[in-house]
């Protein structure tokens, strides 16, 4: 009998697993359910492709962008591995060709959207495959997009819960690189992951380090960070609006840096050609909204700069996490001002939620802005905000290491506090 060693050997050409990658496999071959929780990075995928290779049946991945099926597929099947993605871009012959394909057992990935879920007739074609072949496993990635209040909330995965219903005895997994723990309570709740086994591995991107500088006038800031730090490297400027995109890619390109824009009003076509272009390239700036991101699998992005205040630490958290993927030093930085905090404040008390969504969102934005604020060790205070313990200096931030502000020339003086974001009333924060 093949062992998993031997598969990730013999199929995927690595030596041996990380910690815990084995155990994970290990308990879901067996037939275990499993939420999963690793950095980017760090392995998640052959957490459930290979217990798809040793279990029997068909393994159903839900996924939801259409571009990282396609990539992941794209990786199976260079190693040999038998499978697919079934997509709305098929027409309904090559959707009906791979359906006979399933229905004959020469398949064992399966990747779907989680809308796919809730068309008509797939639920009975799942049932189908189940009689005829067996469901092996349903791994859902990117399970973070099911908390109704998470940074990337996706409707159609609170659809999930069928899995569990029709399927009770199929193991599922769950996985994802950012959740806090009321985001890994939702994810349990949701998917009925209540009997299965938590595997949380650190938060710690150890080769990533934090700065966060007053924005005093971010189109010379960025310049200097650019030339000082990274002159010949490739990385990602987050912008909140399309028209701020576009403007900061023009006048990098004017600058003479090979900057392209990336944001959902370009066409399909110019924002496939942009993206085909980062990837490829060792030394472009792309330029984006959070459009862009999700499962880009481009290893050697060295720095990720923020032009505004993420939406949340989750947030953050997931798009610095696109640098340094190759295990190599990589920078995040944030220009920071008070007016970007208040006019999240503005949006959220504006807004139509919940009540309890709102308390939800303002917990998150106060402790977004105590961590900007913050004189502490921002690792240390990133890793808190997930649970986990970091001690001590940890020389790749801004606060423990002066050579993060090199580049920047003197800062203003900002009024600062401690982390202590259940404490914390920020000053964007309007009386009420």
């Amino acid at each position: 009998m093949t062992t998993a060693l031997q598969t990730l050997q013999q199929v995927f050409g690595y030596a041996s697993f990380r910690d815990p990658q084995d155990t994970i496999i290990h308990h879901v071959t067996n037939g275990g359910h499993a939420l999963v929780l690793m950095p980017t990075g760090g392995g998640k995928s052959l957490c459930y492709q290979i217990p798809a290779l040793l279990r029997p049946g068909l393994t159903l991945v839900i996924s939801p962008l259409i571009a990282l099926m396609q990539d992941q597929v794209g990786a199976l099947q260079r190693h040999g591995i038998p499978a697919a993605c079934l997509n709305s871009t098929q027409g309904a012959a090559a959707s009906q060709a791979l359906q006979r394909q399933i229905g004959e057992g020469r398949l064992k990935l399966l990747y779907v959207s989680p809308e796919r879920l809730s068309q008509p007739g797939f639920l009975a074609l799942l049932q189908q495959w189940q009689r005829d072949i067996g469901l092996g496993l349903f791994a859902i990635d990117e399970a973070h997009c099911i908390a109704e209040w998470g940074h990337d909330f996706r409707p159609e995965y609170r659809q999930l819960c069928l899995l569990h219903q029709h399927f009770p005895q199929v193991p599922r997994i769950a996985l994802t690189a950012t959740a806090d723990p009321q985001t890994r309570e939702e994810i349990i709740s949701q998917l009925r992951l209540q009997e299965g086994r938590q595997f949380i591995s650190s938060f710690d991107r150890k080769n990533l380090g934090y700065c966060i500088h007053p924005k005093d006038n971010p189109w010379a800031q960025i310049t200097s960070f650019l030339q000082h730090r990274h002159p010949h490297h490739s990385g990602i400027l987050y912008c909140q609006s399309r028209r701020q995109v576009e403007s900061m890619a023009q006048w990098l390109q004017h600058q003479g840096w090979p900057a392209v824009p990336y944001h959902a009003g370009l066409s399909m076509s110019l924002r496939e050609a942009h993206q085909s272009g980062f990837l490829a390239s060792s030394c472009t700036i792309m330029v984006a909204t959070i459009a862009f991101g999700m499962g880009v699998d481009k290893p050697d992005v060295r720095f990720v700069i923020h032009l505004q205040s993420p939406k949340n630490l989750e947030s953050y958290y997931q798009e610095t996490g696109r640098a340094g993927r190759d295990g190599m030093p990589a920078e995040a930085l944030l220009l920071f001002h008070r007016d970007d905090l208040a006019a999240q404040q503005s949006r959220l008390d504006h807004g139509h939620r919940s009540r309890e969504r709102k308390d939800i969102e303002q917990r998150r934005l106060d402790a977004l802005g105590a961590f900007c604020l913050s004189t502490g060790c921002r690792r240390q205070a990133l890793l808190g905000y997930f649970g986990e313990a970091h001690s001590g200096y940890c020389g790749q931030c801004d606060r423990c290491n002066p050579a993060f502000q090199h580049w920047s020339g003197p800062r203003r003086r900002h009024h600062a506090v401690t982390f202590a974001p259940d404490h914390f009333t920020p000053a964007y924060r309007r009386t009420r």
